[in-house]
């Protein structure tokens, strides 16, 4: 099923000539097990106010997004193709007006998380059982509206909060963020720290305590950039570059 995902994005952005495939394939594996196994939601519940909501805080890898979206049912798969071009509702950043199943638009880093913790502490005053998820990238956990974000969570106990961090080391060139996991538990948050593209291992980490804990959750995503394709691994030239016909071809067969 990834590998299917996978091929759909570089299609994608072989046909738009945009979007950025390295950071897709970084949280592939993450957002199809928050998809298939975690998430309390699906296409008819889209205005349910007791559903799950799912915030990509690193909006620009929304062609992972859409691919799981596609295949799950939210948007037609026949729409992949449109990605990226005028008038199309799939642009390079989510747009929650726009896409069934988007909870927020972002793009502008640092802002996802703050929007979940908003979230989260709403449905807390509400008495809401639902939970709140939201998948931030180690570049953007540099900005102090992470930090801010992560005080406010854990001073308010939203443990219907559970964040997901995609370490893929793209930041280090400019600025390292060292241990994430002691940080966040400094800051009062509940850790687990993960290979990123175990699916078992994410599962067993974003399940639902068996007793409340008071305490929000962060999981500490290690992955790879551009993961399953050799020539995009950690390769910082493909952050925002499209494939040739020749490329597409050639990653083609490389994922089959």
């Amino acid at each position: 099923m990834i590998k299917e995902l996978k091929a759909d994005i570089v299609k994608s952005a072989f046909e738009s000539q945009e979007g950025h495939i390295p950071s897709a394939f970084s949280i592939l594996d993450i957002l199809w097990v928050l998809y298939d196994k975690v998430l309390n939601i699906n296409p008819t519940m889209v205005d349910d106010p007791n559903r799950d909501r799912f915030i990509l805080s690193k909006g620009h890898g929304s062609l992972g997004l859409y691919a799981v979206l596609a295949k799950k049912g939210f948007i037609d798969p026949k729409e992949m193709s449109t990605f990226g071009k005028v008038d199309s509702r799939l642009g390079g950043h989510p747009d929650r007006n726009k896409i069934p199943g988007v909870e927020a638009s972002t793009g502008s880093l640092g802002h996802g998380m703050p929007i979940a913790v908003g979230t989260a502490l709403g449905l807390k005053i509400q008495n809401n059982p639902a939970r709140v998820f939201a998948l931030v990238g180690d570049g953007e956990a540099n900005e102090g509206t992470v930090w801010e974000s992560a005080l406010l969570a854990a001073h308010h106990g939203l443990d219907n909060l559970y964040c997901i961090l995609d370490y893929n080391h793209s930041t280090d060139r400019a600025l390292s963020i060292g241990d994430m996991a002691s940080k966040f538990e400094s800051f009062g948050w509940r850790t687990a720290t993960v290979d990123g593209h175990d699916q078992k291992q994410l599962e067993e980490a974003l399940r639902e305590p068996t007793e409340k804990t008071g305490k929000p959750l962060m999981v500490v995503a290690n992955t790879i950039k551009g993961y399953g394709l050799k020539s995009m691994e950690n390769n910082p030239a493909w952050h925002h570059r499209a494939p040739t016909a020749e490329e597409r071809d050639a990653f083609t067969t490389e994922l089959a």
